[in-house]
């Protein structure tokens, strides 16, 4: 059994550090300049940080033990599966806008990095109050069950900036170019400055991540409400947001059954959260459910897709022959 190293702020100022340090590693270097972000690029990259994330995993297992290792790994794939729900909607932000493939990964970044600093400040406000009033972690937890559920009946809606409150403000009080400039997000229009489209773009993704988070930040603190775990964890799947989003984009019509599986995870770790704590569901089967629900969701969503395809294939070959 590893000694326990209990954790402090060098702790948390050596992981933002190493977070900032790979966030300017990667615009900086890797893709410093614009260019569509190709398939077998993005699963590479997708690799990289699901490996990062579970070598981090395996150091709090040295450094913290089993149970937090769990909790880690737990929240990282729920956190993650809820991030999926956001790429769809993200892919449809951006086909709206018809924003070029080779700008795309620009935007994402700068708004993957302004996701964190919000998250953050979203975890650290929850985290004191179920401090301070542990009662709030029911109120999260009948959330989370509402949520699931509403989710689970609600009809696919496309995306309409014009119902966005906060970019009908923009588009009243900034002055916005009509035209995109590469990947900038301020030009000059008859020698004045103006924000981009994707300036917009960006606002919006911003804005969606918050509706998203509202979710995510509660589901997580069903599994632990230890701050470190609760960020960290946080900070890989927004991290791993990007490289996922050029993975899955294309394929979205293969995934049709994932929300349903995503508003089942939110009922059960709502209703786990409600459960009083005789009842109490242990970190490793509620990572066996979660993983099992998401896991049953791509299935079933995958052999449907084959299942159509087959047909289709099938009525094309009968019309040929008659």
């Amino acid at each position: 059994m590893p000694m326990i190293v209990t954790i402090t702020w060098m702790h948390w100022t050596a992981f933002v550090l190493a977070v900032i340090f790979f966030l300017a590693l990667d615009l900086g270097v890797f893709h410093r300049k614009a260019h569509s972000v190709r398939f077998k690029e993005a699963l590479l990259w997708t690799g990289i940080w699901v490996a990062m994330a579970m070598l981090f995993a395996w150091g709090l297992l040295n450094l913290r033990g089993q149970q937090e290792a769990l909790e880690f790994v737990t929240g990282y794939i729920v956190e993650l599966s809820l991030s999926m729900d956001n790429v769809f909607v993200i892919a449809l932000i951006f086909g709206y806008f018809r924003v070029p493939l080779t700008y795309q990964h620009r935007v994402l970044f700068w708004g993957i990095l302004g996701a964190l600093i919000m998250r953050g400040m979203m975890i650290g406000a929850g985290a004191a109050l179920v401090r301070q009033f542990e009662w709030t972690l029911m109120i999260f937890g009948a959330f989370l069950v509402f949520s699931g559920i509403k989710m689970l009946f609600s009809k696919e809606e496309g995306v309409d900036p014009e119902k966005n409150m906060v970019i009908r403000l923009a588009r009243k009080l900034l002055p916005i170019s009509p035209h995109f400039d590469k990947h900038h997000f301020i030009t000059r229009v008859n020698a004045r400055r103006a924000f981009t489209p994707l300036a917009l773009v960006l606002v919006m993704v911003e804005t969606t991540d918050l509706v998203f988070a509202l979710d995510s930040i509660p589901a997580i603190f069903g599994i632990t409400t230890k701050e470190f775990i609760v960020f960290t964890s946080n900070v890989f799947a927004i991290l791993g947001l990007r490289s996922l989003y050029f993975v899955l984009a294309g394929a979205i019509e293969y995934f049709r059954f994932l929300k349903f599986g995503l508003s089942w995870v939110l009922v059960f770790i709502g209703a786990k959260m409600l459960l009083p704590k005789s009842l109490y569901i242990s970190t490793s089967l509620s990572l066996c459910i979660v993983g099992a629900i998401i896991l049953i969701s791509i299935l079933v969503s995958l052999v449907t897709r084959w299942i159509e395809h087959h047909h289709q294939t099938k009525n094309r070959k009968t019309s040929r022959e008659l």
